[in-house]
Parts: structure tokens; sequence; C-alpha cells
């Protein structure tokens, strides 16, 4: 026996799957939003970062969303993916997370930045400490006093 359709939480039109960032995902042909299944949102992040830069949490200011998960109909909570302005949708009982259009690209730009930050954590660490024991020309606090002549 085949499992039901799975509407759009958005439109009521029947998902399709379709393949997006080399996944699986049942896509609305109306509003362009997709269904991933729970652990296809780390497939997705996979993409762009490896495991050291996608962790951390992941879903921050919770609320109660307008939406309903396409497989239970319990309401969905929205949340600010990784405290970004990038607002998912998830099902509390872990069926999956709505993404409204374009918002994959919005996830993955966001992955793509953390994982530049954490790039770039060691050189600017090292710099740090390099100006608190002066090297360079000086820490940091005689460089600010010889640029205002003090």
């Amino acid at each position: 026996m085949t499992a039901p359709a799975l509407v759009c939480p958005r439109d009521g039109a029947a998902l399709v799957p379709e393949r997006v960032q080399r996944i699986e995902v049942d896509r609305c042909p109306v509003c362009r939003g997709f269904w991933l299944d729970a652990h296809e949102l780390g497939e997705l992040e996979s993409a762009r970062a490896d495991e050291h830069a996608r962790r951390g949490m992941v879903d921050y200011a919770q609320r109660v969303s307008e939406l309903r998960c396409p497989v239970c109909a319990r309401p969905l909570t929205a949340f600010n993916y990784r405290a970004h302005n990038v607002e998912l949708d998830m099902c509390d009982e872990e069926h999956g997370y709505w993404l409204d259009a374009g918002e994959e690209r919005e996830v993955l730009a966001v992955l793509q930045e953390r994982a530049r930050g954490m790039r770039r954590i060691p050189s600017a660490e090292a710099a740090w400490h390099r100006a608190r024991r002066g090297g360079a020309g000086g820490g940091l606090v005689e460089r600010v006093r010889r640029f205002f002549g003090r």
C-alpha cells in the first residue's frame, strides 16, 4: 500500500517529487515551496558546509506557525534558521521541514558564510595574540596611542 500523497501546507496542492541539491524532496508545483524529511535538512546543509560548520543550534526564536505538517496535520513550528533572518517551519513530531520557494538558497548562503567564518577563526586568533604580545609594531593599545600622538 502506498503512502497518501502529501499536500502543500500553503495552498493544498499535491506535492510532487523533485531533486534539489541531489536530494529528493516533495515540491509544490504552485508555490514552489518544498517539504524536507527530517534527515534531509542535514543533507541539504552538507552541500555547503562540513560537519564542524554545521554544529550548533538550528532553531532560534520558535513560535507557532500558521502552517500544518503535511504528514501529521499538526501545526508546524516556525523558527529563525541558525539565528538568521530565514524563517523555516518544522514539525515537532520530527516529520520534517517546510521551506518556502527560494529558502533553500538562503539556507545554503548562511552555511557558506558559517564555513567561511570557521576558516577565518585560526588566523583571527593568531592575529589577536600577536597584537596582545606587541608583535608587528607594538600592541594594539600602543598603536592607538602612537596614532593619537600620546
